[in-house]
Order: C-alpha cells, then sequence, then structure tokens
C-alpha cells in the first residue's frame, strides 16, 4: 500500500498549545491517500454502508467482529489459508477461536520480498552502521533454520535469545519460527537469575547469545553470565554465539557452543520451507515484568500476532513498502517484536542498540535523518528526557521523511505532546500507544484520519472494543472520570495460553476475574470528549487516600513541570486506617530539596490536578528503580517503604535504587 508525502497542507493544522483546536490534522489528500481510506473503500462494498470517519469504521469493526477480521486478512495480504471459519465461540473470553480452520506461518509473512531493497539498517551507539538487503535477510533465515533443523529443532520447540537489537537476533528469530518452534528473547543486560527465571521456565533447546555489547561507552562482557546460565536450562543442546564486540570470541568454559558463522558453515541458501501451522500455533513466549513474583509465560500465536500487527502497522500507522521504522527497543520488550513485524508490510526496518544519549541527545536523532526515518517509536520517558535536556532535534536534523511518531511505555503527558510539536516537528502526526505484553499490540491508539487532541491518545484500535469500567462494571461515559480498561469483545491477538498452566486458572484470573467474560487489562483509563483516550498509570498502582482512586501520571504530569525535578515516582502508604500520598522526587544536580521547592510542588499539584492528589510527604532521592523496559516500578517502592521483600528483583534494570527507600524517618511520622 502506497504511502502519500507530507504536504505544505499539512502544516495548516497545526496550532499553538494555547489554541483550542488539535495540534494536528491530516489534510483531504493524506486521508485519501491512507492505507486506511482505501480500507475504508472495501469495508463499504462488504458492509452496504458508508463510512465518514475513524469513528464510524471503529464501531462497525467491534459491531461486525468476523467481517472486520476476514477483511483485514484479505486488505493487509496475510499469506497462508484462511480456512471456512472466521470466528469459532465469539461470544466468551477466554474460549473464542480466530480462524480456527487456517494454516499460517508468520515467517513467511515477514520473509515475502526477495529483492536488493534495503531490509535492515543496523547502527550501534559508536555510529558503526551496516545495511542488509531483503536478499541478504533471507539467505541468511535459510542457513540458520537449517542450522537449527540440523541440530533437531522442530515444531514446538522452544529457541530462546540473550542478544542485542541486531539483524541477526531477527533472522534467528525467522528461522526458529519458519519451522513452527517457539522464540523467546532476553535483552543483554540481564542478570543470570532473570534469565533463569525466564528461559529456565521454558527450557529452549537451543540459546542464541552475544559476546558482549556496548553501552553508554562502555564495554560488558555476557560470556560469563552465559556459562552460567547453561547448566541452569534443562534441556539446552547447543548455544549459538553471535559475534558482536569480538569477531573471534573465547568460547572456553562454554559448554556445547559454536559460534555462528561454524553454526551455519555446512550449509546454503536455498528457498525455505515454511511449516504452516495453526493460527493460535505459539510463536512468542513474553513475559510480564516480574517485579511481584516469577514472570509470567505468556504465549502469543504465528496469526493473532501477525495480522494484529499489520492492522496496526497499514491501518493505524499508515506505513507500507518504502517506508522506514524506527522503534527504541531491547530484545525484552514486546515493541521489538511490533516493529520486526513491519518486515510483512514491506518496510525497511532501522535497528539501533546502545545508549540514546551517546555521546550525546542526537544520536537517534543523526539516525533518523541519515536514513529518511518515516516512523519513529521511543518511549514517553525518552521524550520527557529529551525536553529535560533542553534538546530541540527539529532544529538541528532535516526530518522531512518523518511522518509518524509513536510513543507508549508510560503515559505522554500533555506539555510532551507540546513539546513533540514545538522541538521536534510541526506537522508529524504523533500517535501515543497503549497495549501491553499481555495483548503484544495495542488497545488505544493512533490513526490517520482523526485530528490529534493535547494530551489525549487518538482512539481505540480497530476491532478493539475499548470502553472504561466503574467498580460495578458500568461503562463510564465520556468526561465522567476514569475507570479499569476494558475489552468486551474477544480480538485475535489475546494469549494462546501461559506456559505451565495447564487448566488454564493463571490466565483466568490474570485478565477475567474482575469482569465475567470481559478482558480487564489492570489500566486506569478515561475517555475524553474528543473520542479519544487518557491511560492514567497501572490501576493496581492507584493511590486511594480518602477513598478516592488517583492515577498516579496525574501527579506526574504536574510535578514534572517544576524545573528543578528531573522525574517523580508517587505511591501510596499505609498510615492511620488510610492511604497518604508520598511523592519521591530525583532533582537536578545541585539542587535541594527546600521547603520553598516543596511548597511549589504542592501548589502545582494542587493547581493543575486536585487538592486530593497532593503528597502528604515529599522525599528527594537520587534514582527511581525501573524496570528493565524503562518502566518505573511502583508496587517495588510501595513494597520496600511497607517493609515488604520484593520478589524478583531481577526484573529491575537498577535494583541498587531500591536501598534509597528502606527505613525512611520522613515515613515514620
Amino acid at each position: 500500500m502506497g504511502q502519500a508525502k507530507m504536504t505544505k497542507t499539512d502544516r495548516d493544522a497545526v496550532i499553538t498549545k494555547n489554541g483550542n483546536g488539535p495540534l494536528w490534522s491530516p489534510d483531504r489528500v493524506r486521508r485519501d491517500r491512507s492505507s486506511l481510506h482505501h480500507f475504508m473503500e472495501r469495508a463499504e462494498v462488504r458492509a452496504g454502508q458508508e463510512f465518514s470517519d475513524y469513528d464510524s469504521i471503529w464501531r462497525w469493526s467491534v459491531d461486525n467482529t468476523e467481517s472486520f477480521w476476514d477483511l483485514v486478512w484479505d486488505a493487509c495480504g496475510v499469506i497462508g489459508d484462511k480456512g471456512a471459519t472466521i470466528l469459532q465461540d465469539g461470544d466468551r473470553m477466554p474460549g473464542a477461536t480466530f480462524f480456527p480452520d487456517a494454516r499460517v506461518n508468520y515467517a513467511e509473512n515477514l520473509l515475502r520480498r526477495r529483492d536488493d531493497a534495503v531490509a535492515m539498517i543496523f547502527r550501534n551507539e559508536k555510529g558503526e552502521e551496516r545495511q542488509l538487503s531483503f536478499n541478504d535477510v533471507y539467505d541468511l533465515s535459510s542457513q540458520i533454520a537449517q542450522a537449527l533443523h540440523h541440530a533437531g529443532v522442530g515444531e514446538g520447540d522452544r529457541v530462546a535469545a540473550f542478544m542485542p537489537n541486531t539483524p541477526e537476533t531477527i533472522i534467528a528469530m525467522l528461522a526458529a519460527t519458519s519451522l513452527g518452534a517457539i522464540w523467546s528473547s532476553a535483552s543483554p543486560d540481564f542478570g543470570v537469575q532473570g534469565l533463569v527465571d525466564r528461559f529456565g521456565q521454558i527450557e529452549p533447546k537451543v540459546l542464541f547469545a552475544v559476546d558482549a555489547y556496548y553501552y553508554n561507552g562502555k564495554t560488558v562482557d555476557c560470556l560469563h553470565r552465559v556459562a552460567e546460565v547453561q547448566p541452569r536450562l534443562p534441556g539446552l543442546q547447543c548455544t549459538v554465539i553471535v559475534p558482536f564486540v569480538n569477531p573471534n570470541p573465547d568460547l572456553t568454559g562454554l559448554d556445547r557452543a559454536v559460534t555462528l558463522g561454524d553454526f551455519v558453515a555446512p550449509f546454503v541458501p536455498r528457498d525455505m520451507y515454511f511449516n504452516r501451522v495453526a493460527f493460535n500455533h505459539p510463536l512468542f513466549i513474553m513475559f510480564s515484568s516480574g517485579t511481584t513474583g516469577i514472570p509470567k509465560c505468556i504465549v502469543h500465536g504465528h496469526g493473532g500476532t501477525l495480522i494484529q500487527h499489520l492492522k496496526e502497522h497499514q491501518l493505524q500507522c499508515d506505513i507500507g513498502e518504502g517506508d522506514r521504522v524506527f522503534y527504541f527497543t531491547t530484545c525484552g520488550w514486546m515493541m521489538w517484536n511490533w516493529l520486526v513485524s513491519a518486515l510483512a508490510s514491506g518496510c525497511t526496518l532501522m535497528l539501533f542498540d546502545g545508549s540514546p544519549f551517546y555521546p550525546n541527545g542526537k544520536t537517534l536523532w543523526d539516525f533518523a535523518e541519515k536514513h529518511s526515518c518515516t516512523l519513529f517509536g521511543t518511549a514517553a520517558k525518552y521524550i520527557d528526557a529529551l525536553k529535560a535536556a533542553g534538546l530541540r532535534p527539529g532544529d538541528e536534523h532535516d526530518l522531512s521523511a518523518l511522518r509518524v511518531i509513536t510513543s507508549t511505555g508510560s503515559p505522554l503527558v500533555h506539555e510532551s505532546f507540546d513539546y513533540i510539536y514545538d522541538a521536534i516537528k510541526k506537522d508529524v502526526h504523533l500517535a501515543s500507544i497503549s497495549g501491553g505484553t499481555d495483548i503484544i499490540s495495542c488497545f488505544v491508539l493512533g490513526n490517520p484520519l482523526s485530528p490529534v487532541w493535547r494530551g489525549e491518545i487518538q482512539g481505540p484500535g480497530l476491532g478493539m472494543a475499548v470502553d472504561a469500567f466503574d467498580e460495578d462494571g458500568k461503562p463510564i461515559p465520556a468526561g465522567a472520570g476514569s475507570g479499569e480498561l476494558v475489552c468486551t469483545k474477544p480480538f485475535p491477538s489475546m494469549p494462546v495460553m501461559f506456559w505451565n498452566d495447564h487448566d488454564g486458572a493463571k490466565y483466568h484470573a490474570a485478565y477475567f476475574e474482575r469482569f465475567d467474560n470481559v478482558w480487564c487489562h489492570g489500566d486506569w483509563i478515561e475517555r475524553t470528549n474528543h473520542g479519544g483516550f487518557i491511560i492514567h498509570g497501572r490501576s493496581d498502582a492507584t493511590l486511594n487516600p480518602g477513598g478516592v482512586r488517583i492515577g498516579t501520571a496525574e501527579i506526574y504530569r504536574q510535578v514534572e513541570q517544576i524545573p528543578e525535578v528531573i522525574e517523580s515516582i508517587a505511591v501510596g502508604q499505609d498510615w492511620d486506617n488510610d492511604v497518604r500520598v508520598v511523592l519521591f522526587v530525583r532533582l537536578r544536580d545541585g539542587v535541594t530539596l527546600s521547603g520553598e521547592l516543596a511548597d511549589r510542588i504542592k501548589a502545582q499539584i494542587r493547581a493543575g490536578a486536585s487538592p486530593r492528589h497532593v503528597p502528604a510527604r515529599i522525599i528527594a532521592v537520587t534514582d527511581i528503580p525501573r524496570t528493565k523496559s524503562g518502566k518505573i516500578t511502583e508496587l517495588a517502592v510501595r513494597d520496600i517503604i511497607h517493609g515488604r521483600k520484593v520478589k524478583n528483583v531481577e526484573a529491575l534494570a537498577n535494583p541498587e535504587a531500591l536501598d534509597l527507600y528502606k527505613d525512611l524517618p520522613e515515613l515514620k511520622a
């Protein structure tokens, strides 16, 4: 599906942050050239009705589940055998089954192109780059698939990776999944226990690992951790070391290990055999954050992952062949899986591994400019960090090719919307998106037809019956407050199962215990009068002072407008038969938490949120604990201040930060 370039008229829709209209709206040319517009024309033929805007096509998509996903299969070009039935037991959650007769292979869809165009552009933090064509990717996938088959890997076997975000990681995944094997990956910053907690549960037959990696100007060895992990993975038969730092890594001390070059040396590229499996055949095993115990192993299927990503890429983000797609992610975050699926739409992947601020904050934007990035994806915290550093990428870089910026990982606050349109690009489609590892996709996200309003996610995803429920399971009208994010109808990318959850009890408890036959996601969400949504954080981390539920994101939005504050984390402390709000702030160098500063923080929160949001205690800290994917860990901090043990510190990127919250005298009075 071809894409329209930005035109001068797009800029006419951009207004200042003080205006009363949207920050951005697509012009008619862009709307009419979008893949979603063409999809709507096909839907009109099938449905026998007209669709005038996004809301009308969304409404049809959730009221006509079978017809919608049937059309997505056709319009987005799924390769496979569809079968006669689109949805079976569609009134059951869990229990609904999409495309029960279909046969499909995820890797076959991603390896559909075999030509000399650029498929992947890789850059490390040292600025070193290399490119692979679609032919290069196919050929190496073929060799690794043959080598895996020779090593005894077949349908249902697990292949794991302890790897950075490199082309070889993606290609190894494609090779494994082409056979019907199940892929799971973790980033190379995981410690030994974190890897064992994850891979030990799924017992991979083959492990791909890197010799070392670069981060923030340092070289970090991985082989000693591989040596410690190997004997703790039952059933591991082979470890493939991918040279990244040292072209000839020393494998001494490793058991049954071989370099990637030696692994594939006996095999020459040839036409691949793609094992077409059932629509729900396991494809990926993802892991929950693990901050409250051993991570849950969430299994996603070939068909559900593929069709949901095709829909989100082509219809929601309006990308396709010829576009260059970047996401700042590691292989331990679901956005890596989302990124690589863009190959199925013919896109070129832009891959980066390392610190986004090494050697300076221009690193990712230099990469985007040089290779004419079309879609730039990142975490909201990265945008906040750019803003805090006073950087203005749009002033120093040619971003004329950039059409879409996506942000996820945590809520993108209103002021960050302003920053993007002021300091990065005035005529960009900014899509704040939210979903999760649980669904390997999005519940709410952007679309190319609707305006972007300050601080709001544009709307629910097509086919996603998203709503906000109160405590009694009743829908909350737009503008009437926040509630639980729910989805009232099934969708293809619901997990196939949890690993080793033989009776489905853990799966049911995770999503369906709160409301019968309704997916309850655990996010605190508000529907806006524009038809959009605002995420206020995790509902299990909401604060309840005086019995009033408060989303932590509402506090962060106000606090981070204070120039002296870099970032903050808010938790509830049980106190005097109630809950009081405690706010921890990380301050700029040289700044101390004076009484005057504390009063200004409280005044900002009171004026910008409500008196209920004002913390009872404000405490300065030098670090805030976060997960490997960069999310702050409110639950871990809450456990620490109550004297409870954090069950799985291996899930944290900086577990030493927890010590800053222990036995604080400020919390004893």
